[in-house]
């Protein structure tokens, strides 16, 4: 399987992660490889405990305790950094700073000057569409406001990718549905390089240009399946549904997908219609 891509902004290469428990190496991640084109919206599914998550954490520099390379425009990547931004499933709002508190808080290190990082904040609240709630403190918000919150804290420094952990997971359905579109909104405008980590395949398939997907533990990649439904994508179209059974099965199946032959209206015969 060829996982790398032309002009890539981020590259895995061989990456491999263990951890120590109980007197022994655990190994959570084995020979990852993948290249993610600048402006490319990934997806990454699999079952818990297969690497997901800690995968974002090594390409956002929260643990550099791993073999094999990340590297950012050809550069290997040495902790965190202001080009890469963060949502966790959990908003980690502080509860004793208001909503422009908290997303100020994502321009501590920037070069800016006070009536700056002012102007950004509220570039990025009204992007999110919070500017009413600036003074709001996060135990007066919705979870999905406080989501946006987050989101906007992660994105106010401009970073050139943004990584999501689960950042709609704890979201009740309808909620859910309004921040993916969100995002791609937002998306669109930024022009951000994006890499999701879901349980939810139909988000991945909703949000994603490709869906990569991840054996059991140790965490590998099984397969990378390409989206090829234009946006805004129908969760209920035909293509839709098909792609994510495929893709159900590639998380839960063995062997090669093999698509039921459905009946559609085309497909059927004319008295039918007629009726």
């Amino acid at each position: 399987m060829n996982a790398f891509a032309p002009q890539a902004l981020v590259s895995f290469r061989q990456v491999a992660k263990s951890f120590p428990v109980d007197g022994r190496e655990l190994q959570a991640i084995e020979r990852f490889d993948l290249e993610i084109a600048d402006g490319e919206f990934i997806a990454i599914v699999g079952a818990s405990g297969c690497g997901k998550s800690t995968l974002l954490r090594l390409l956002v520099g929260l643990d550099r305790e791993f073999r094999g390379e990340i590297r950012i425009d050809g550069a290997l990547i040495d902790g965190i950094g202001g080009e890469r931004g963060i949502v966790f499933q959990e908003h980690r709002l502080f509860p004793w700073l208001n909503v422009e508190q908290n997303v100020a808080l994502g321009l501590v290190n920037e070069p800016l000057s006070e009536a700056g990082k002012a102007s950004k904040v509220a570039d990025y609240l009204a992007l999110v569409g919070l500017t009413a709630f600036a003074r709001a403190y996060p135990h007066q918000l919705s979870g999905g406001m406080a989501q946006r919150v987050a989101i906007a804290r992660g994105l106010v420094a401009s970073p050139r990718i943004l990584l999501l952990d689960e950042p709609f997971g704890a979201l009740d359905a309808l909620t859910r549905q309004q921040l993916q579109e969100e995002l791609l909104r937002i998306r669109q405008r930024e022009r951000i390089t994006t890499v999701l980590v879901t349980h939810d395949v139909e988000e991945a398939l909703f949000l994603a240009d490709r869906v990569v997907v991840m054996a059991p533990r140790p965490g590998r990649i099984k397969r990378i399946v390409e989206v090829p439904l234009e946006h805004p994508r129908e969760r209920g179209g035909y293509d839709f549904l098909r792609q994510r059974e495929a893709l159900l099965h590639e998380l839960t199946g063995e062997g090669d997908y093999v698509a039921p032959q459905l009946k559609r209206v085309e497909d059927l015969p004319f008295e039918f219609l007629a009726c």
